[in-house]
């Protein structure tokens, strides 16, 4: 399977995460309307590769022959929804200017949370699940 899109997603993802704590550090109110901005704009990076797992990755993974690859995507796509879930509620939560502005400390706290959950996740990816599906392709 070629996974060279996603992982050039979670490359771009990581660096808007990068850039969105640089902005925070900075100043989240002198720095809310790109804060929000950059958000929005990760977050259809984030849906789209979410997508693409769900959609293209973890059936593939199901279809394919290796039982313990299946169980692996079965695995880490169970375990992503609630991620999934908490980063969508993150986002709406803090969209807006308005928002980070009456907010910088709250809005600071749940950034931590969640967008360090999502760091981790997409590293486990790579340095895990990503050479695991590679190594098959590269067997067949």
């Amino acid at each position: 399977m070629q996974i060279d899109k996603l992982k050039h997603q979670h490359t771009d993802i990581l660096r808007r995460v990068a850039s969105l704590r640089a902005l925070t550090h900075a100043g989240v109110a002198d720095n809310a309307e790109a804060i929000a901005q950059g958000m929005i704009a990760m977050s259809a990076i984030v849906k789209l590769h979410l997508a693409v797992e769900d959609q293209a990755l973890y059936p593939a993974l199901q279809r394919g022959g290796d039982a313990e690859l299946a169980r692996l995507g079965r695995h880490y796509q169970s375990e992503m929804a609630p991620l999934a879930q908490a980063y969508d509620a993150f986002v709406r939560r803090w969209n807006t200017v308005a928002r980070l502005r009456s907010d910088a400390e709250g809005f600071r706290t749940d950034a931590n949370a969640v967008l360090r959950q999502l760091h981790a996740r997409m590293q486990r990816e790579n340095l895990e699940f990503y050479p695991r599906i590679e190594a098959q392709a590269e067997l067949v």
